[in-house]
């Protein structure tokens, strides 16, 4: 089978000498991990972070065999990784995505959320311009998988914001991301702590 689609990058990690194994999530084929050679030569650097948008060539060989990815940059949002409070908020959402949803799961609202959200990162001036946004797509990546409410609080001021991602933890820690998934929460502890310090 092949597949050619539109793709978040959510992670990626060394595979061999020179390769990789992302995870990317598409919005017809859900959450997609394949191999990509090449992944983590200089060629490819820069299309190998967290929160690009790429066009994705899949080959799949075998039902048993991790799928072979041809990765082209559409979208890059690699700059951000150098500011600290916008590449904390881009690891948070691509980890918890990552390792929230199951395999081949599609979700297309949520890859179109996603995709806004990382947009509202990269262009708003200041976190006040996405954190609402953030709290939105924690409570949609619950709701779709059966966790929490279905609509994210009201609240519309900075304070009243960072106390809905304050209630929305318990939710992720103790019941979406429990077990061996936890230690994704390290990156929104991070992310929290740094949105506390423009209080």
């Amino acid at each position: 089978m092949n597949l050619r689609a539109p793709a978040i990058l959510l992670a990626a990690r060394a595979q061999g000498e020179t390769g990789a194994i992302a995870r990317l999530m598409t919005a017809e084929h859900g959450l997609v991990a394949a191999y990509v050679a090449g992944g983590r030569g200089r060629q490819m650097r820069a299309v190998m972070v967290p929160g690009n948008r790429v066009a994705m060539d899949l080959a799949v060989r075998s039902a048993n065999q991790l799928p072979f990815a041809r990765l082209e940059l559409e979208h890059s949002r690699a700059a951000l990784m150098t500011e600290p409070l916008p590449a904390a908020a881009i690891q948070w959402v691509c980890g918890l995505t990552a390792a929230a949803l199951p395999e081949r799961y599609a979700a297309p609202t949520l890859y179109a959320a996603l995709d806004a959200l990382l947009e509202a990162i990269a262009v708003a001036p200041s976190a006040r311009g996405w954190v609402s946004g953030l709290v939105a797509y924690e409570t949609m990546v619950l709701s779709e998988l059966g966790y929490g409410p279905a609509r994210p609080d009201p609240a519309t001021d900075f304070e009243g914001l960072l106390a809905a991602l304050a209630r929305l933890e318990p939710l992720l820690a103790n019941s979406l991301l429990a077990g061996r998934k936890s230690d994704v929460m390290a990156a929104r502890k991070l992310l929290t702590e740094r949105l506390r310090r423009i209080t």
